[in-house]
């Protein structure tokens, strides 16, 4: 007996002793991400997709992640049908064991941060679509990158689209950027809105690779980075690299195996390696996202431009052609729609942004850009004209009316400008100006309801004038404009500092700080021209351009480091955004910034770049009155509270989230006061504990791989800004910044006066209407929470349906809403989280 129990109790030991072994083999086991990025408008040699196809048949045990534009496959079926059948048959098998997984359908591979949530969401809708039309059995599980195409928002974009993980690593192409090292195998990403999914960070062990300026150790399995990530408790730790297409690496880390690591899908990672019990939530924030580009370049900022007028013209022209359908049966273009989101899609690619010069004279990625988004604004602007002339085409026996469309889902009041015409120069006698082409317009106040248009007889109009706003210089030679929201004092000796700001209805609050460096002055390094210089210290030439009685505008004419400047500012009555255009003439070629290394140049490896330094740079300055600043920045469906201490840095390991989409907002320590600075374009802002809010004008000299970033003609940018109390919610900031970039816009009719239409009421719940199309005969509405509370709320739609209900976006019912349908309107009820987006789709939808 006791024989047998020795023997039992060895056969146990041994047991335990090989379960131990594999128990310790499995924990040391790693795997690697493998796979290809690029595309027929990055790089896609049409050899490469034999190339994939041949080398996965070769190795059974390769399987490989794709980032591969979806447009790319188009041409490789016309031009390698061969290599296009192989490659799909390869692709078929979309199970966990398949060997191909697509983790970034996107349209174009856009970086996320600097485009707006409707486009992103467009990336994803165009790219799963055009990448279904050629691979049938399609699934996209896991969102992946090689660059840090990251927002913020992305938990419930993704999670909408069908998605169930994300990766927030990009290994070997962090020349852009990268996200904050945080985490370990595992975490649930939260986002803004409060939805989860699960995601791979970056490793809190995950360090930048030493001597590089675009890699962390995770892009080939170092013993360094996988002996890191087995100290910090990773029991399966994963590296990751998308090689660029073209590149003839076959397996990134060839036979892998020996090594002791797996290729693998993201697909079969998560759902038959990693830890899927993580109790880690990061509630990741933008700041999260550590991103840098050339800001300030001139290059750039035309690309930003381009880009944001791009994404505001058609949403609106959508919105338009949607009510054109509604009300007037007009048909739907989809086809022109679809066209016009395709350049702008393509203008959103992340190499527009990173090596805007690359390619020939002529069809360098910022031609392209000025190409595609032209393209864009001219359908967009004849679908709004087309769509215009069909919603209010009444006759009557009055002269010609004016028909004045609002595409925002709110009421405004505001003043439009329309052409100066015969009827109209007989008919009214209001404020004559003079417009951007040179033709003369008339400036109207006017109401129009959300989602619609009013109709207003012109010689009418003027009986709404009243508080007449002024400017007149004062004794002491300084200039005074008064609104009746605003008393602003503007010092030509002092290079047009605005060296007073009183904002009559907050309390005659003072926002501007007298004690530091002048307020909406220019200031910035001429390392070739003078060094350190500012405005503030030259004298300017002011005079009055429009003096009311609705808009008041003064134009201050300088020279800084002998380049010439034309600032505006102008008030509207009753408007509480203040506006300003900057014109820059440079009489030579500019350069500007911080003077290291501009003239030897640098090695790509040199952490300190001179363009990561923003203070350096020609910036707008705004010091303001506000004791213990909070600085708040909106983001793509978000709005962040910067943690930050300052924004400053110069070197590549140390790259701060700076940058202003829309708007950033700083407040005092309190939430009393506040003041909102909107720029038309995505670039950096500029703040610290002893440093104001600053705006980044220009930059110029040497930009990423030593490549010279030139002014060739004339800087214009349109800034405004908005003094407020309370936080920036409580002020309505993006429904503010919605009015400035989406202005309203007036056409003759001979409507009768009096005519309206609004499709839309959402009474006071703080929804945006961020997207209206129709699909077939049913009409879809996406809603935005900007700023309002998560309690339900009622909201009417002008039209009957057979049905409402809330869809994801992919296309999948996620709930019937309850109707009411009374007085010619469907009526539902609904609650959206703060910075969530819902998407109700109006079946068979009539007015």
């Amino acid at each position: 007996m006791k024989l047998k129990t020795l023997k039992l109790n060895f056969y146990i030991i041994i047991a335990l002793i090989f379960c131990f072994k594999n128990i310790t083999a499995t924990a040391q086991s790693t795997w690697f991400a493998d796979g290809f990025h690029g595309g027929i408008y990055g790089h896609y040699p049409l050899w490469v997709t034999q190339f994939m196809a041949d080398t996965l048949n070769k190795y059974p045990n390769w399987k490989i992640n794709l980032e591969i534009e979806p447009e790319t496959w188009d041409t490789v079926q016309v031009k390698d049908p061969q290599g296009y059948e192989a490659f799909k048959k390869v692709f078929e098998n979309q199970s966990v064991d398949g060997r191909i997984e697509y983790t970034n359908p996107s349209y174009a591979q856009s970086y996320l941060f600097p485009i707006s949530g409707e486009s992103i969401i467009r990336q994803f809708q165009y790219g799963m679509q055009k990448l279904k039309q050629h691979f049938p059995t399609a699934v996209f599980t896991t969102y992946s990158s090689e660059e840090p195409c990251f927002t913020s928002a992305l938990p419930q974009i993704l999670k909408s689209f069908g998605f169930k993980n994300a990766v927030l690593k990009n290994p070997n192409t962090c020349w852009g950027g990268y996200t904050r090292a945080y985490g370990g195998e595992t975490v649930n990403w939260v986002g803004p809105d409060g939805t989860t999914i699960t995601t791979v960070p970056r490793y809190a062990s995950e360090a930048l690779e030493p001597h590089s300026t675009w890699q962390t150790t995770a892009w080939n399995n170092s013993k360094q980075y996988i002996n890191a990530a087995l100290q910090q408790g990773i029991q399966h730790p994963i590296g990751m690299c998308l090689q660029d297409a073209g590149w003839r690496n076959g397996r990134w880390l060839g036979d892998a195996q020996q090594k002791g690591t797996a290729y693998t899908t993201w697909r079969n990672y998560f759902t038959n390696i990693a830890n899927k019990n993580t109790g880690d939530n990061w509630r990741l924030s933008q700041e999260d996202v550590q991103v840098s580009l050339v800001w300030g370049s001139q290059v750039l900022q035309r690309i930003a431009q381009q880009v944001r007028a791009s994404e505001h013209k058609i949403i609106s022209a959508e919105k338009m052609a949607s009510l054109a359908k509604l009300y007037a049966d007009k048909v739907y273009p989809k086809d022109s729609l679809d066209a016009a989101w395709r350049t702008l899609l393509l203008s959103q690619h992340h190499d527009c942004w990173i090596v805007p010069y690359n390619g020939k004279p002529g069809q360098t990625w910022a031609d392209h850009v000025k190409q595609w988004t032209e393209y864009t604004n001219s359908k967009s602007a004849d679908i709004i004209q087309q769509s215009a002339k069909v919603l209010t085409t009444k006759q009557s026996q009055q002269s010609a009316s004016i028909a004045v469309y609002n595409t925002m889902g709110f009421d405004r009041e505001e003043v439009v400008s329309v052409p100066v015409t015969t009827v109209l120069n007989k008919k009214f006698k209001g404020q004559v100006v003079t417009g951007n082409n040179g033709t003369k317009q008339r400036l109207l106040k006017v109401k129009v309801p959300a989602m619609g248009y009013a109709v207003y007889n012109p010689a009418a109009i003027q009986n709404n004038i009243k508080n007449r706003v002024k400017a007149q210089q004062l004794k002491d030679g300084t200039y005074r404009l008064e609104t009746d929201l605003y008393k602003i004092v503007v010092d030509p000796a002092k290079g047009g500092a605005i060296t007073s700001l009183i904002a009559k209805q907050l309390g005659n609050k003072e926002f501007v700080d007298t004690t530091s460096q002048g307020f909406n002055t220019l200031r910035g390094n001429f390392y070739k021209g003078g060094g350190l210089l500012s405005s503030v210290n030259n004298k300017v030439a002011v005079s009055v351009v429009e003096n009311g009685p609705l808009r008041v505008t003064l134009q201050v004419k300088g020279t800084l480091a002998s380049h010439q400047y034309i600032q505006t500012i102008q008030l509207t009555q009753g408007e509480s955004i203040i506006d300003c255009q900057l014109h820059i003439d440079y009489d030579s070629n500019l350069r500007v910034g911080e003077n290291y290394r501009q003239d030897s140049g640098y090695e790509a490896t040199d952490l300190h770049k001179a363009f990561y330094n923003d203070t350096s740079k020609l910036i707008a300055l705004f010091p303001l009155a506000l004791q213990h600043q909070k600085v708040y920045k909106d983001a793509p469906f978000d709005v962040t509270e910067s943690k930050l201490n300052n924004t400053f840095f110069n070197r590549w390991d140390s790259i701060k989230n700076n940058i202003i989409l829309n708007w950033v907002d700083v407040t005092d320590e309190a939430g009393k006061y506040g003041f909102t600075l909107l720029t038309d374009h995505t670039t950096s802002y500029i703040h610290g504990a002893d440093f104001p809010l600053g705006l980044t004008v220009q930059y110029a000299g040497v930009g990423l791989w030593g490549r010279n970033y030139t002014t060739d003609s004339a800087t214009n940018m349109h800034y405004a800004f908005i003094p407020h109390t309370g936080t920036w919610n409580k002020a309505a900031i993006n429904r503010l910044a919605e009015q400035w970039n989406t202005p309203l816009f007036a056409t003759l009719t001979n409507e009768p006066a009096g005519t309206h239409q609004s499709f839309v009421d959402a009474g006071t719940a703080g929804w945006q209407i961020t997207s209206m199309t129709y699909e077939n005969n049913d009409l879809l509405v996406r809603l935005y929470n900007a700023q309002g509370d998560n309690k339900a709320h009622d909201i009417s739609f002008d039209c009957k349906a057979d049905k409402a209900e809330l869809v994801e976006l992919n296309g999948d019912v996620k709930e019937q809403l309850q109707q009411i349908f009374a007085s010619g309107k469907t009526n539902v009820r609904l609650a959206i989280p703060l910075f969530g987006i819902r998407t109700i789709r109006l079946v068979n939808a009539k007015h």
